[in-house]
């Protein structure tokens, strides 16, 4: 029987995959009656993909022995009546993990050494270099097999204290942790693999969720890359603690650096409940002792108290592996996966919203344009009726007065172009401040000028001029906005009063999810700069990858709202384009029926039968873009005990 987090993720896949159904439909339409430009067709083709593609990424964190990998042995790997990752103790995650389904694929391990940490290139990059990463495929019948080449996640190797040095992996200002690590004299310890991917088709994975199962602090200290954009990019992150201990200091410091002002959506997990589950003590004084232990993790971590939950993953594991329903329920795995699921309406209405954004006004201007055929059908029938018996003078009056309106309509249409054009040089003058070879330049300056002496002055007024240079520019571009807006507005309601067009709105800019990300980035340079620990590196490597990616991040959120403004000019004159089209067309309609009829009278019937069929054909294509519209309408969102997500994060996903 699927669980309630299972059958909520198989849900909003079939939903997502009704959305991607009216979408194609739509753009198949369009491409068909010519309707659309090949920009907009080329936008709703990379809007089907991402949507085909989209994952909701569950982040696991906490420090070493905390029960993470258990905890998603229980949650996914249960059927294999086995622990399927390694778990074992003093066998933990040694490498960032990430576990989802690609169907393009078969199943594997991809394995990614620990040396490229020698390079200035992020895992992000990496992962489009496949020759970089040892692939090993996963034999899915064979339970002993899979559980042996997945334990590869948790290999260590030797190296010396030199190469330690390059990797980032060895603080010389904390020699007796690294004496402590060493298993030979000039040699540390360290992990074998930098970064692992598992491509596995359970049911929910396929559904499109995905796992990313974190090292502990040092492992996320040393991979800024994480706490820059994985962690934020996750839509839960679920925080491991022990019940018996409760939140210990590198819990909190963890939990402070990495977790706290970068995740959208947090829930702590005070797992190993069992441990205090005493036959000498009563069922409420054990309630009251885990109760109190909750209270006080919810205070420390600034949690809401239903986001602070016991948890069992060991006795959930076997009670799935048994079938024991109590020993499930007692575990406290059904309460999570309740919480869990209530990520998902969230994230159903984030999606719902973004393709509204892109497409609905598309949509909408489609079903106007479409009802306005239909109402222009009407009136052509009724003027057909009326010149039934009338004689040609008539008609002939008919037909200038037609053109003479046609003539007037080509010159206000002409005044506006002329008039959106120079606004539009305006608008690529601004944006070319956003260009991607400028932002390069300035961040390539910057690096230039990194050195170990005085570095948290230094990245901080490095970034704080990006900063500075992303909220200049982007300020003009909303001034520029607010501009067009203000033009389009006008002739909009000047279509509308002189044509009878629909009274469409164009479609708003914000850019305010972009400033959010921003400041998140502002947030963790702070953060980072106030931990001794990593800027203290002796060759600086942790700071470079620091700052490489932040820059990557930095460059990331520039295009994207390069590529929103784009597309956002793009848009806000496309309902009204099409509308200009569309009532050109039907002039020219009525003209060229009007001069067949003046030529030959039985030129009225054959039009009128034409007419007829036109509007059968219209009303069909009106209730195909109904169907659309229902299937497009953002849901209501319940309330949730799940905090509503930052705006960083709904700008990330969105």
């Amino acid at each position: 029987m699927n669980s309630s987090l299972e059958q909520d993720v198989l849900d909003y896949q079939a939903w997502r995959d009704r959305l991607v159904g009216a979408i194609e439909s739509f753009r198949a339409r369009l491409d068909t009656t010519k309707a659309v430009n090949v920009e907009q067709s080329l936008r709703m083709y990379d809007l089907i993909e991402s949507l085909r593609t989209d994952r909701m990424l569950l982040a696991f964190i906490a420090e070493y022995s905390r029960g993470k990998t258990e905890l998603i042995n229980a949650l996914f790997f249960s059927n294999y009546k086995r622990r399927l990752l390694p778990s074992d103790i003093g066998r933990t995650t040694m490498c960032p993990t990430e576990i989802f389904h690609d169907p393009a694929e078969a199943p594997y391990l991809r394995l990614l050494p620990i040396e490229t940490r020698e390079t200035d290139e992020s895992v992000a990059v990496l992962k489009r270099k496949p020759i970089e990463w040892i692939r090993i495929s996963l034999d899915l019948d064979d339970a002993d097999e899979l559980a042996a080449t997945l334990a590869k996640v948790v290999e260590s190797k030797r190296v010396g204290i030199e190469q330690a040095r390059r990797l980032g992996l060895y603080n010389d200002s904390s020699p007796e942790l690294s004496a402590a690590l060493g298993v030979g004299p000039g040699e540390v310890l360290v992990p074998a693999w930098r970064h692992a991917l598992i491509n596995f088709p359970h049911p929910m994975l396929k559904a499109g969720l995905a796992i990313l199962d974190t090292p502990g602090l040092n492992a996320l200290g040393t991979e800024p890359e994480l706490t820059l954009s994985m962690i934020p990019s996750a839509h839960a992150v679920l925080f491991l603690l022990a019940m018996d201990t409760g939140v210990t200091r590198s819990d909190l410091e963890l939990w402070q650096r990495h977790v706290q002002n970068n995740a959208a959506r947090s829930v702590a997990v005070l797992n190993k409940v069992d441990l205090i589950w005493d036959d000498l003590k009563s069922d409420s004084e054990i309630a009251h002792a885990v109760n109190g232990q909750l209270d006080a993790t919810a205070r420390i971590l600034n949690l809401p108290r239903q986001n602070v939950l016991p948890m069992s993953a060991q006795k959930a594991l076997i009670g799935r592996i048994r079938g024991d329903e109590a020993l499930l329920e007692r575990s406290g795995v059904h309460a999570l996966e309740a919480l869990l699921a209530q990520m998902i309406p969230d994230r159903r209405r984030i999606i719902a919203e973004r393709v509204s954004r892109e497409f609905g006004v598309l949509v909408d201007t489609s079903y106007e344009t479409v009802l306005a055929k239909l109402r222009s059908t009407h009136a052509e029938l009724a003027e057909l009726a009326s010149l039934r018996g009338k004689n040609q003078g008539m008609v002939k009056s008919m037909l200038v007065k037609l053109e003479q309106d046609r003539a007037a309509y080509q010159h206000t249409v002409q005044n506006f172009r002329n008039t959106y054009s120079v606004v539009m040089k305006q608008g690529l003058i601004l944006q070319s401040n956003l260009d991607a070879d400028l932002i390069e330049g300035i961040c390539q300056d910057y690096r230039k000028k990194l050195s170990d002496q005085l570095f948290t002055v230094r990245l901080i007024r490095m970034m704080q001029q990006l900063f500075d240079h992303f909220e200049r520019e982007t300020g003009k571009i909303m001034g520029f906005a607010n501009q067009i807006k203000g033009l389009v507005d006008t002739v909009y309601v000047s279509f509308h009063e002189k044509y009878g067009f629909a009274k469409l709105s164009p479609p708003q800019l914000s850019l305010a999810r972009y400033s959010e990300q921003i400041l998140q980035l502002k947030q963790g340079t702070i953060a980072f700069c106030a931990n001794p620990a990593t800027v203290m590196q002796p060759q600086g490597i942790v700071i470079r990858k620091f700052y490489d990616m932040l820059v990557v991040e930095a460059k990331s959120i520039f295009s994207q709202v390069s590529s929103e403004v784009d597309a956002w000019l793009d848009r806000a004159l496309s309902p009204l384009t099409m509308q200009l089209k569309e009532h050109e067309e039907m002039l020219d309609r009525r003209l060229e029926s009007l001069r067949r009829i003046t030529e030959n009278v039985r030129a009225l019937e054959t039009r009128t039968k034409e007419l007829e069929h036109l509007e059968v054909s219209l009303r069909r294509h009106l209730d195909e873009l109904d169907d659309v519209r229902r299937v497009l309408m953002p849901p209501e969102a319940p309330a949730a005990s799940l905090p509503e997500p930052t705006a960083a994060f709904q700008a990330r996903v969105a």
